[in-house]
């Protein structure tokens, strides 16, 4: 079989639907018929290109980078139809991305320039989840990296759409001559009497869910320190022995500091990416996606506390537990649900 652009296009159809039968009902083919298309396209490539689920079909790895190739033929394909001027003016507009405090955003922006060396982007450091998806709403960004905890999903118009990037447990920093520094888990409830440094209100639930957590472990931290700065700054006070911190999984210690996990996982954190459906941004969201995960594995890889970790998990409780990188659309806050599936590790 020789590939062709209705071929890109059925690909482009059943992602963007999760699902061949809804994929064929828009393209106005059988589903039958877009089941065996679908077949031979994979056949061509020698590979899966979606996973088979009862709620519809989701894109594997291979075919996130596929498909992301795809989209970059069809619009560049359409480009040749709208001609030299507007093609011109469409290419050089730039990628307007903001992004929460996450460690995922700089393996992302390299990754992305990589796959699309021909994209202008520009880069926003926007603390709060919920100004990022004002942001959004009003058409100041294009994508952006959000966070929020689960059970308290940000919710958004339809305006704009959301993938979650991974869901991952939430580890303490502790100095390296704390009382608990033998210990492989830390309880939360052992540390009420320690100082925390705490990052102030992200819209998005945060610090709510860490002093439910406190309250849950039976205590009340003895003092609070709001911290907003960069993380080398806030590990040299807590190497000085000045507190403890609640931090990203991923986080590489400076000496004098200690990543531990805590005991039975109180508390987790969600990374999401959001783009405006109406923007270019929606043309390239997968590839975005694809470049996010592929940053966050390489953050794993870094991470011996967190892979220390999960493999312990995994030993005991099963892979539900463990770091879920997430490609799946999740539930809003308010309104409608949207079918809300957690992938596997």
């Amino acid at each position: 079989m020789e590939l062709e652009l209705r071929h890109l296009r059925v690909l482009c159809a059943i992602a963007d639907a999760g699902s061949v039968g809804r994929a064929a009902a828009e393209l106005g083919y059988s589903q039958p018929a877009m089941s065996t298309q679908l077949r031979r396209i994979e056949r061509h490539f020698g590979k899966a290109l979606f996973e088979r689920k009862i709620s519809g079909v989701e894109l594997t790895q291979y075919g996130v980078g596929v498909l992301a190739q795809a989209r970059d033929v069809l619009a560049r394909a359409d480009a040749i139809g709208r001609g030299p001027a507007e093609s011109v003016s469409r290419t050089r507009r730039p990628l307007r991305l903001a992004a929460t405090n996450s460690p995922v955003l700089s393996g992302m922006v390299v990754r992305l320039r990589s796959r699309l060396p021909d994209l202008a982007l520009t880069v926003s450091s926007v603390y709060p989840s919920s100004e990022i998806v004002q942001l959004l709403e009003d058409g100041e960004v294009d994508a952006a990296i959000a966070a929020d905890y689960p059970g308290l999903e940000l919710w958004h118009s339809a305006a704009v759409a959301h993938r979650g990037i991974v869901t991952e447990p939430s580890f303490v920093a502790l100095p390296s001559n704390h009382r608990l520094k033998h210990c492989l888990e830390v309880g939360l409830a052992d540390l009420a009497d320690d100082a925390w440094f705490v990052t102030p209100d992200d819209g998005a639930g945060w610090p709510g869910v860490f002093y439910a957590a406190c309250e849950s472990a039976g205590f009340t931290p003895a003092a609070v320190h709001e911290f907003l700065g960069d993380q080398l700054q806030l590990q040299n006070m807590i190497a000085e022995g000045l507190g403890v911190s609640i931090v990203q999984a991923t986080l590489r210690p400076v000496p004098g500091v200690l990543i531990k996990p805590l005991t039975g996982t109180p508390l987790w954190c969600r990374y999401v990416l959001a783009w405006r459906r109406a923007s270019p941004a929606d043309e390239i969201a997968d590839t975005l996606a694809g470049s996010a995960t592929a940053a966050y594995r390489a953050l794993i890889a870094q991470s011996p506390h967190l892979r220390r970790w999960a493999s312990r998990t995994w030993s005991v409780a099963g892979p539900q537990v463990a770091v879920r990188p997430d490609r799946a659309p999740l539930r809003h806050r308010r309104g409608p649900a949207n079918g809300e599936e957690t992938a596997g590790r």
